[in-house]
């Protein structure tokens, strides 16, 4: 049966680093020492990433355990006191306003297919939201990204993390976004997620029909199994049901 909705993942799903050896948490590190250098204080890039690294980790535990969102203001918090720098409350602020900068300037594509899966899903009354974990990038800098690439105008609705206070695979985490649509019955909507943990598990609680999308990287676990596993967007409509 074709679903009512479909909703889709925001990273490694609708958006990803442009495949250069560059990562976010690279372009973190350069933004956190700029707006350091700019207040008079330098540190070691070697100093850096190791503490930006177990920044990472402390996000990924609170992730795991849904215990709460890890906001700029947490990570700039734990990393100024681990690199030892004195910070007034202007300092601080230009700190956390770095990972909204550094969301903006990072070079992100999106997933090859996506604008013709929407556009055909759409044209098709399928409605579309977005479920996003945040990491440490804002929501409102997430959805201008999706703007700059002309598809966040395909979704009606959507639920971040940072906005929601759940993670996946939490039903909280997805319920917003149907209610933007209008849904009461999770079980008449799709998923699409490269996350078997998050994603997948999530959608699968609720009852919704999931498709796991390996296109832009290959999730180190594959249990549990989605309904379908696509590696290009352009097959989403047909394993819906809609060619």
């Amino acid at each position: 049966m074709v679903p009512e909705a479909v909703t889709f993942d925001f990273w490694d799903t609708l958006v990803a680093m442009d495949g250069s050896s560059v990562t976010m948490r690279d372009h973190q590190i350069d933004g956190f020492a700029e707006a350091l250098l700019r207040h008079g204080h330098t540190r070691e890039r070697d100093e850096l990433v190791e503490v930006f690294a177990e920044n990472w980790t402390r996000f990924e535990a609170q992730w795991e355990a849904n215990a709460g969102q890890y906001t700029p203001a947490d990570a700039t918090d734990f990393i100024v006191e681990r690199l030892g720098v004195p910070v007034t409350p202007a300092i601080r602020a230009d700190l956390i306003d770095a990972f909204r900068i550094v969301g903006e300037r990072a070079d992100l594509e999106p997933a090859p297919g996506i604008e013709e899966c929407v556009s055909t899903l759409h044209g098709a009354g399928v409605k579309l939201a977005i479920v996003c974990d945040v990491g440490l990038t804002p929501s409102p800098t997430l959805r201008g990204r999706l703007a700059g690439f002309d598809l966040l105008r395909w979704f009606e609705g959507w639920s971040f993390s940072d906005e929601t206070g759940w993670f996946k695979p939490a039903a909280e985490a997805f319920l917003p976004a149907l209610e933007a649509l209008g849904i009461t019955d999770p079980t008449t909507v799709a998923h699409v997620g490269d996350n078997p943990r998050t994603d997948i598990a999530g959608a699968q609680a609720l009852g919704m029909t999931t498709i796991r999308y390996n296109g832009l990287r290959e999730a180190s676990a594959t249990e549990p199994l989605a309904d379908h596993v696509v590696d290009d967007h352009r097959k989403i409509p047909t394993v819906l049901g809609l060619d």
